[in-house]
């Protein structure tokens, strides 16, 4: 038995040793460097580029302008690819664009014998431009007479979604409802893992290679292919061991350039490093929204109707395009369910800001900070526990939306185990109506998330497994591991089918696109899943495989034979015939029948379903200063059949972290006037480190989903999730004050207390 146990780390022994190799550690002695051009407007033209001082620096290979590069446009989101239109992204961006759209946007590059002449080259570099009037604001870019940033989107409206369930109009008609409307927003926040984006480029056999961090490798080779005008078998991506990604690099972000630069001095060796200022600015950045939402309820607190109406900053280009706001807005009838109608109203906004893109759990952060708001503000008018007014409204097994069916239902305990742990009824009455400087409140929220990316999306994937001589097996994924112990849940379900130990196991967390077969990558909690399918579909017809040829060797019927604990036995008796080495060196060798006995399998996956979790949180706020410290904090989560607890842990506790950070702290800023960032770097970018963070607490609530390929759903994203909505409570039930806006910083609280006269 493997799938269940916390094994070890398959790659816990080559990080902890520094043994495991990263992007950079592919470095190449004779490589060059390129260092990008970044425009110092936020909107307007390049008229025209003066490179003559830069050229003639000692060192300096090339400079590429935004006059140079191939007039292509391509997409850079990391969704799967599909032949129908629909389902392809928008190609809106350029290797190095004339049309300058945010502050900071590439209109040049550098290619230099060493980093610090290309960084001197850049200073050499003269720009003249034509200047517009930056947009920073949605409301900016909506106002009439906006300029396009985009011709094809006159209005900057990227897209514009509706749905209605019910008729809503009709449902509000309703005598005695209680009418509960409120604004919320959320910010534009930065993923900041630890290593920046890189990578390698270089021509090889006419063919182009590139070595990059990325989330999505055989993404990247077709969207390289598209930039550059080349077939995609001329592209070859490799994917070594990645330092965090986050969703930040589910974007093709500076490769497909890295492959030009490299392309136009003969396929020579180039290396593009990013900064952390360039990473906060030049890569993508979480959607920050503004949502509004209206509710009509009943006394008794049972929801009649809700409308939704959600507005995304997308920034400068589409990247992952209205998915990430559709995805928020749709979820606003997924975990509450109304009685009679829910309508929503999604926009995706271009604006003069950094590019908006994926991010750890996809738009439900934000929406997930706006209905848990509310519902605590219609639980406290209505004179209502808020676990009583969520546990009336809240999704329950067999719901169905949008072919993304709800199998598996831990969430009620999930909500009743936190609210021991928190020791809730005794704090809610303890804390209740507190006077003097500071004061003490508990808070909770709830969410369901989707696993995958099924049906909105092409979900594929394939695994390769084949059987060495001596009876263990090599894993080939196109799934990446980024961190989160995919490698070894892979491994531990390959290990399980075969009834094999995990030392028998051997997988790389490297993929190569030459090499790995084609997986959509890490991204929508959908590995486990998705892929994890495909492991166990591989597994299977391995192990069938082996018995077709213990039947050969044995010459005993295949349908008394099995395979247990790396031996061929007696199915009836369980009596051993021969090891797994035995035959699997049979099967290369012997003279009559060698065979290479492999398995490569596609799972085209046709499903979908919810994970669910709740937050309970105690915190003391300091009124005077407008500190909040959290006392206590705990994440229950329903993700299935736990196929590694303490991998899950883990998850869960990084995901805990990232949302403290949205909701007590993080936000990027920008000059209102000029778009310039104010903090892209890690002092002035207010990220908690670790004696901001209290102690993390996890616990599970373990059901089995039908769809799993071991009864497991999503978990990668959920933890990211209800941290900030269940503190934010705690503050409404500490202070009776209503917050409307994350994060929760102390001069947001203060501001709010000094009008209130409560300081």
């Amino acid at each position: 038995m493997s799938v269940g146990l916390s094994v070890k780390r398959v790659d816990a022994f080559e990080k902890v040793t520094g043994r495991a190799r990263y992007t950079d550690d592919y470095h190449l002695d004779h490589a060059l460097v390129a260092k990008i051009m970044h425009s110092t407007i936020a909107n307007g033209l390049v008229k025209q580029i003066d490179i003559s001082e830069a050229s003639k620096l000692p060192g300096v290979v090339k400079i590429v302008t935004c006059f140079d590069v191939p007039d292509i446009t391509y997409p850079t989101a990391g969704h799967p690819w599909s032949v129908d239109p629909d389902h392809q992204d928008v190609a809106d961006r350029k290797l190095l664009n004339t049309r300058v759209r945010y502050y900071g946007d590439d209109i040049a590059a550098v290619i230099a014998k060493d980093e610090v002449t290309a960084s001197r080259a850049l200073k050499l570099i003269k720009v003249e431009y034509e200047e517009y009037e930056p947009m920073v604001a949605i409301d900016a870019s909506l106002k009439d007479g906006a300029q396009a940033l985009h011709e094809a989107y006159p209005d900057n409206i990227l897209n514009h979604t509706h749905y209605e369930k019910g008729n809503y109009e009709e449902a509000i008609k309703e005598e005695g409802l209680i009418r509960f409307e409120g604004e919320y927003k959320t910010p534009m926040v930065k993923h900041c893992h630890i290593e920046t984006p890189i990578s390698y480029a270089y021509g090889e056999a006419g063919r182009m290679v590139v070595v990059s961090s990325t989330q999505i490798p055989h993404i990247v080779r077709r969207i390289v292919g598209q930039a550059l005008g080349l077939g995609w078998g001329k592209v070859r991506i490799i994917k070594p061991y990645i330092g965090g990604g986050f969703g930040n690099k589910q974007d093709a972000l500076y490769e497909p350039l890295n492959a030009y630069l490299s392309q136009v001095i003969g396929g020579r060796c180039v290396k593009l490093e990013l900064t952390r200022e360039e990473t906060f600015v030049n890569t993508r950045v979480r959607n920050a929204m503004r949502i509004k939402l209206i509710s009509y309820i009943r006394p008794n607190g049972r929801l009649v109707a809700r409308k939704a109406e959600l507005f995304a900053n997308k920034g400068a280009y589409a990247s992952h395009g209205h998915s990430v706001v559709s995805k928020a807005g749709h979820a606003v009838k997924q975990i509450y369910h109304d009685e009679k109608a829910t309508m929503g109203d999604m926009y995706s906004v271009f604006t003069n800001m950094p590019v908006s893109g994926a991010m750890r759990a996809y738009g439900i952060p934000q929406i997930t900070f706006a209905l848990e708001a509310q519902m605590d503000e219609m639980a406290e008018k209505l004179k209502i526990d808020p676990i009583a007014i969520r546990k009336m409204n809240m999704m329950q097994e067999g719901f169905v939306d949008n072919q993304i069916k709800c199998n598996s239902y831990g969430l009620e305990a999930c909500i009743d185990k936190g609210k021991e742990t928190i020791d809730w009824d005794n704090k809610r009455k303890a804390y209740a109506n507190q006077t003097g400087p500071v004061r003490r409140g508990v808070g909770m929220a709830i969410f369901s998330y989707a696993t995958g990316v099924y049906p909105i999306a092409l979900e594929t994937a394939s695994c390769r497994i084949v059987l060495n001589q001596d009876g263990t097996i090599q894993v080939q994924m196109g799934a990446t591991e980024i961190g989160q112990g995919a490698d070894t849940v892979f491994s531990q379900m390959a290990a399980e089918i075969l009834d094999i130990p995990m030392s028998h196991v051997h997988i790389i967390s490297t993929q190569d696109t030459d090499v790995t077969p084609y997986d959509s990558g890490a991204y929508a909690s959908r590995q486990s899943y998705v892929s994890g399918m495909a492991v166990k579909k591989a597994a299977i017809e391995l192990r069938d495989k082996i018995l077709e040829h213990a039947e050969f060797m044995l010459k005993l019927p295949v349908g008394n034979l099995d395979l247990a604990h790396c031996h061929v036995v007696n199915k009836q008796t369980g009596d051993v015939l021969a090891s797994l080495e035995e035959v699997a060196t049979h099967a290369v060798y012997n003279m009559e029948k060698s065979v290479h006995i492999t398995a490569d399998v596609t799972n085209h996956c046709k499903s979908n379903t919810f994970s669910f979790g709740a937050c309970f949180v105690d915190i003391e706020v300091d009124v005077p200063i407008g500190k909040i410290k959290v006392n206590k904090v705990i994440n229950v989560h329903d993700c299935g059949k736990l196929l590694n607890p303490q991998l899950a842990a883990a998850q869960v506790h990084g995901g805990m972290s990232m949302s403290l950070g949205f909701g007590l702290s993080e936000q990027m800023l920008f000059h209102e006037k000029t778009g310039k960032p104010l903090n892209n770097n890690l002092l002035d970018y207010k990220l908690p480190t670790i004696l901001d963070t209290p102690k993390l607490e996890t616990d599970f609530v373990e059901t089995y989903d039908v769809s799993g390929p071991f009864g497991n759903k999503a978990l990668g994203e959920p933890p990211a999730i209800p941290v900030a909505p269940a503190i934010r409570n705690a503050l409404f039930h500490a202070t009776g004050v209503s917050f409307h806006e994350a994060p929760l910083t102390p001069q947001r609280l203060v501001e709010k207390f000094k009008s209130l006269n409560m300081i």
